[in-house]
């Protein structure tokens, strides 16, 4: 089959090189322009890109694909898209507004021929439509999540659903550990829609159960000391790799990579035990802190962290 492909980040290239192992042809990707990266700021590629070209794929990077704003940027990578005469378009986490142009330039498959493009997205819709899903269905202490295919339209991940994958969110599922499996998840889940492309159908998605996933923020990061211990060791585990959880000790910021719930008392933020573990209060209960990070030194265990980050009982933290 010739598909068209439009992502970015990881999640969206482990989808890529399903396609590619299952045989499809790729037309075309398109893929956010290279971004400053590490210390040095140099232009990096997204992982989508390092695989298409891995592969001998054409890549564009259009910083837009709204006429209004570039009309030539847009014009160009529109046009091209349209001159690959794919059967599908294959949407996974782009970052990018796709217009109707755009969503109407395939072929089509499905019973009707009119599922033109599918979006990859990693939520159990209509839960979580927006920027993070994952991280969010995290945060807000859900059994479980997955990924929807969805036939695509311009509202917000309002597209009907074709196909839904589920698994559960376990109490050791960061952020990271999360997006790994829904990324493998949904990658299958194409591969396998599409062995079954002209038997596609789709149903719209309920009414009732909408909740929307704002974009992660860096100042989301400073932890909460007033929530409950169960709260924050959400948020930690929503916030790992990004943006971080968050602590400060006398204006020197740390970050906590991953903690687990534990019984304590004391005002919020206040140190309950710092020899050998770290353990503070919170709203309610506490966390014991088992790996955490000082600025410009690598991650590592409460022992080491401790012996070089030395945290006084009875200090409240900010």
């Amino acid at each position: 089959m010739r598909i068209a492909f439009a992502g970015t980040p990881p999640f969206a290239a482990t989808a890529l090189q399903a396609l590619i192992s299952a045989g499809h042809e790729i037309t075309l990707v398109l893929t956010q322009p290279d971004r400053p990266s590490g210390r040095g700021l140099k232009l990096k590629a997204s992982p989508v890109k390092e695989v298409a070209l891995a592969h001998g794929i054409p890549v564009l990077s259009p910083l837009t694909l709204s006429v209004k704003k570039s009309p030539e940027e847009a014009q160009t990578a529109l046009a091209a898209l349209e001159a690959t005469e794919s059967d599908v378009l294959i949407v996974a986490a782009y970052g990018l507004i796709l217009p109707m142009r755009a969503l109407e330039a395939a072929k089509g498959i499905g019973v009707n021929k009119d599922i033109k493009s599918i979006n990859l997205h990693a939520s159990i819709l209509p839960r979580w439509r927006g920027a993070a899903p994952i991280q969010r269905a995290i945060q807000s202490g859900d059994a479980e999540t997955g990924v929807t295919l969805m036939k695509m339209e311009l509202g917000l991940d309002t597209g009907p659903m074709i196909e839904l994958v589920t698994t559960p969110i376990t109490e050791d599922d960061t952020a990271e550990t999360l997006t790994t499996r829904l990324s493998q998840l949904g990658a299958d889940a194409i591969v396998d829609a599409l062995t079954r492309a002209d038997r596609l159908t789709y149903t719209a998605q309920p009414e009732e159960g909408v909740v929307y996933a704002e974009k992660i923020l860096k100042s989301e990061s400073p932890v909460n000391w007033n929530a409950s211990a169960d709260e924050v060791c959400r948020c930690i585990r929503a916030f790992n790799p990004f943006p971080s959880a968050t602590a400060q000790r006398n204006g020197e910021t740390f970050k906590i990579w991953f903690a687990r719930v534990c019984d304590g008392k004391g005002a919020p933020g206040e140190v309950l035990c710092s020899k050998k573990k770290l353990v503070i209060a919170c709203g309610d209960k506490a966390i014991e802190c088992t790996r955490l990070q000082k600025a410009g030194k690598p991650a590592m265990d409460v022992g080491p962290f401790l012996q070089s980050f030395p945290i006084s009982e009875g200090e409240i933290l900010a």
